[in-house]
């Protein structure tokens, strides 16, 4: 008799581990869900309206502008005289360029090619 009323306190025991735990962290889960949708809706009262259309970028009177692609090429280094240290990149700086007198873009040569794993028969 004492086994059956010790089993029917471990079942009671598990049902409230196994049923009321999880209701309960649903509801918390479920009150901090709520509390965090409020909270966000009073942030965004308190926000700027979005812009009006007035307020909007517009187009310059000119007209969209376009993409303008053109070749460039890199000003010299300035070459060191013998006997002299190398320039580090610090000294160098940032290296302008200049726009190409040829225009031209270039391209692969015939016969040559592309990139690794491109299965052609590379520069032959």
């Amino acid at each position: 008799m004492n086994a059956l009323i010790l089993s029917q306190e471990l079942a009671a025991s598990d049902w409230l581990r196994g049923g009321i735990a999880p209701l309960v962290a649903g509801i918390l889960i479920t009150g901090a869900l709520v509390w965090a949708v409020r909270f966000g809706m009073k942030v965004r009262r308190t926000e700027l309206p979005p812009p009006t259309p007035e307020e909007q970028p517009h187009l310059p009177a000119s007209g969209a502008v376009h993409e303008e692609r053109e070749m460039r090429e890199t000003d010299e280094i300035p070459r060191m005289a013998n006997g002299d240290r190398p320039l580090t990149p610090y000294e160098v700086g940032n290296v302008s360029s200049r726009r190409s007198h040829d225009q031209h873009r270039r391209r692969w040569t015939p016969g040559s090619g592309g990139s690794f794993g491109s299965g052609g028969p590379g520069r032959t």
